[in-house]
């Protein structure tokens, strides 16, 4: 594995991002070579993936073997769970989580793309942009992913043709726009050759824009959340009662977004009691300031009722409670959900029980028209719902926030996540179409 110093980590960003795709277009490969041709692979683990590959009689290590770490997924070939990966290079740092392609686990897919900055959609350039293509493209413009990579895998099955590319790449670009997602790149690559992944193919030199690798290392990527609205879900109340502490009184959470301030005149919803930050501790000291994915410890100036579940927010900042949310939700469970279905609703550090009052309308992947009122929804579907809550909820637009403007819904009979919601809009405005870069290649 290659060797980079702690002082150069620091130095390098972080990209969070996710892989989609169809059974069989190569995901775990494309991980694996990934992983591989970037030198971020120990050599007990490539040792481990040759001795399975040769156990199989496989000539060369299955590279796929990489992610694909369950018992069932190595035996089938295909991926089942989430794999999640951690590499580096010089330039950045990167979380990777590989999602499963078959239409059962696309509710995978919704959690590892659900906090990622970017995702790689795989489309196999025999086959094609197909249903899942679809559907991946319509969670992650859903989930407003800022970027998408389409790498069209296998050009090595096509003769490398750069037309077949450029059919795929036009298809899936139109369909995205139409979307809303904002900015699509095409790459054609082989992920079992390596052509285009870290090292720039020389059988394709028609193609003159990045590798995957290259874009991976250079998207740029904001993680400046400390302008957004500010959000500190409750997760613990902390009363010590020591003899050093008698009458500490600390709220701790992981702030969702925005910054807080000593001094700052917060309100506690969904009660609307207001108060004064008395003071901030972050691991155990006493800090000023404090913002985004910090886990801190707010102690207000007044004995406010504050407990689990509640959301403190800047006063001026505070967004409307309600008991009426209407979302754009993938549903994730194997039982359908219906109109009058009684649910938990998850919101941040807050679980509330909710009914399912109408369905609205359920989006038709193939041409992204809406079937009016469908009544229900299936394993997979995408739809619009409307749900009413037994207590008041303090709910952003998911637009403008990810992290408060989304939920769950849970059955309460046995705790299965029946579905993923983002509240408001379901999806971005279409982003203007304008001439690609010099490149060619940057749709």
């Amino acid at each position: 594995m290659s060797t980079i110093t702690t002082e150069a980590l620091s130095a390098t960003t972080l990209l969070r991002f996710a892989t989609a795709g169809s059974v069989d277009d190569g995901k775990s490969t494309l991980v694996g070579r990934l992983l591989h041709d970037s030198k971020s692979v120990l050599v007990d683990q490539l040792e481990a993936v040759e001795r399975a590959s040769a156990s199989r009689g496989q000539e060369t290590p299955d590279l796929a073997l990489l992610t694909d770490g369950l018992r069932a997924e190595r035996e089938q070939g295909i991926t089942i769970d989430v794999a999640y990966r951690y590499f580096a290079t010089p330039r950045r740092r990167f979380i990777l989580a590989d999602t499963p392609g078959h239409v059962q686990y696309t509710r995978n897919m919704v959690t590892g793309a659900s906090t990622a900055e970017l995702t790689v959609v795989l489309v196999d350039a025999r086959n094609g942009v197909v249903e899942q293509t679809r559907r991946h493209a319509a969670i992650a413009a859903l989930l407003r992913v800022p970027h998408v990579v389409l790498a069209v895998n296998k050009m090595d099955l096509v003769g490398y043709e750069e037309r077949v590319f450029a059919a795929i790449a036009e298809e899936f670009t139109a369909y995205a726009t139409e979307l809303g997602v904002p900015e699509v790149t095409a790459i054609p690559i082989s992920a079992l050759a390596g052509d285009n992944v870290v090292d720039a193919s020389a059988r394709m030199d028609w193609y003159g824009g990045p590798t995957v690798l290259e874009h991976l290392e250079t998207v740029p990527v904001s993680h400046d959340l400390a302008h957004c609205h500010a959000r500190l879900p409750v997760q613990y109340v902390i009363r010590p009662q020591t003899a050093e502490l008698p009458d500490y009184r600390g709220y701790a959470g992981q702030i969702a977004a925005g910054t807080f301030r000593v001094g700052e005149e917060v309100t506690v919803l969904p009660s609307g009691r207001t108060s004064t930050i008395a003071g901030i501790d972050l691991l155990g000291e006493p800090v000023d300031v404090a913002w985004t994915t910090q886990s801190v410890t707010v102690l207000l100036a007044d004995d406010v009722d504050v407990s689990r579940g509640d959301l403190i927010v800047p006063s001026k900042d505070a967004p409307a409670t309600t008991q009426d949310v209407e979302a754009t939700v993938c549903h994730v469970a194997d039982q359908p959900l219906t109109v009058g279905h009684r649910v938990l609703l998850k919101h941040g550090t807050r679980t509330v029980r909710a009914i399912v009052k109408d369905i609205p309308s359920r989006l038709t992947l193939a041409d992204l028209s809406l079937h009016p009122h469908p009544g229900t929804l299936a394993a997979n579907d995408i739809g619009r719902v409307k749900i009413r809550t037994a207590e008041p909820l303090p709910v952003d637009s998911y637009a403008d926030s990810r992290r408060t403007g989304s939920f769950i819904l849970i059955d309460p009979s046995d705790g299965t996540t029946l579905t993923a919601g983002m509240v408001g809009e379901s999806f971005a405005a279409p982003e203007p179409v304008t001439d690609p870069d010099d490149d060619g290649w940057d749709f």
